[in-house]
């Protein structure tokens, strides 16, 4: 059994079954990857993939328990080449995020340009996508960490971490009705036509929680997964946006009005998540207290020796995070 023959039907099954596919993205020949994954089926005595002809349909029971074991042990050679990468050179690597619009384009700029200034040698990619995606992506140690509000608790191999706190704001145009009111009512607000976040995305059910708790219905007739968007439409008249407040800019949406909303919807938590048993570089530390100062090197390690998400949950417990 060979590393290589791990990786291939590790790479085969994240390609939809796609041989060719899969040579391109390895920078190696299909009849090659067809050749290893038999060598490794004959020595093993057993099928990973059913076939029809010479095409992949689909992966047998055995094949699946194969690939997920596959996938572990590729996870810990990266791991044994970070380790490595750390004492030859601790200034030097990569660091893969996964994140959704929202973060990338309010939270992470700062943080980012400071990254970058304290560690000018290490590559930083970021990779955008659904809360689910970009958990799925952790889960599967594609990215090193994970940020979002939504999605993250359904995979039980990452360890979340609280970041900040952050409520929403209604964008309105300066001449709207809701502008001449005082504090707002979610009754005002259901009553005209709603812009606002697709669902899944950004802390939505926050949202819809609190429509339903008061027994309304809201109108919500456009839904998009970016604040920028959500602005543009309440611009041209569609309706009124609800969007995280800090996706309001005062310079350069002068035209709106941003209307607190805070006292109307239950505060969301941005986390960051990162799979069990990761790795931790020490730029990786230094990402952590950037992004969120109360996550210093000594309560991350604690979080990471921690049991469970439980664990983690009780030890941050006491922690004031601040509000965004």
């Amino acid at each position: 059994m060979k590393l290589q023959q791990l990786r291939y039907i590790w790479e085969v099954s994240r390609h939809d079954l796609n041989v060719s596919a899969t040579a391109q993205s390895l920078f190696t020949s299909q009849p090659g990857i067809s050749k290893q994954i038999r060598l490794l089926e004959d020595e093993l005595g057993l099928e990973i993939f059913s076939r029809s002809g010479k095409h992949l349909t689909h992966i047998t029971p055995a094949g699946e328990q194969v690939i997920a074991k596959a996938g572990e042990i590729l996870r810990e050679v990266a791991s044994i080449k970070k380790v490595a990468q750390e004492f030859k050179d601790e200034q030097r690597g990569t660091l893969n995020l996964a994140t959704t619009h929202t973060q990338a384009r309010y939270a992470l700029p700062a943080v980012i340009s400071s990254f970058i200034k304290s560690y000018p040698e290490v590559a930083l990619n970021m990779h955008q996508g659904t809360p689910v995606q970009i958990a799925e992506l952790a889960s599967e140690g594609e990215v090193d960490f994970a940020i979002a509000t939504e999605a993250l608790e359904h995979f039980t191999d990452l360890i979340m971490l609280p970041c900040y706190k952050w409520n929403r704001c209604i964008v309105v145009p300066r001449d709207h009705p809701l502008t001449r009111v005082g504090a707002l009512t979610l009754e005002q607000v259901a009553n005209y036509r709603l812009v606002t976040y697709v669902f899944g995305f950004t802390g939505r059910s926050k949202l819809d929680e609190a429509f339903s708790r008061a027994g309304l219905e809201p109108k919500v007739v456009f839904t998009a997964t970016d604040a920028d968007v959500i602005k543009t439409y309440v611009r041209s008249g569609l309706g009124i946006g609800i969007i995280a407040k800090m996706a309001y800019s005062k310079d350069s949406d002068s035209d709106l009005v941003a209307l607190d909303a805070s006292h109307l919807f239950d505060y969301s938590t941005t986390m960051i998540g990162c799979r069990r048993g990761t790795f931790l570089r020490g730029y990786m530390y230094k990402f952590f207290e950037l992004f969120a100062p109360h996550l210093t090197r000594q309560r991350v390690e604690d979080a990471f020796n921690s049991v469970n998400q439980t664990e983690v949950d009780e030890f941050f417990s006491d922690v004031s995070l601040p509000v965004k």
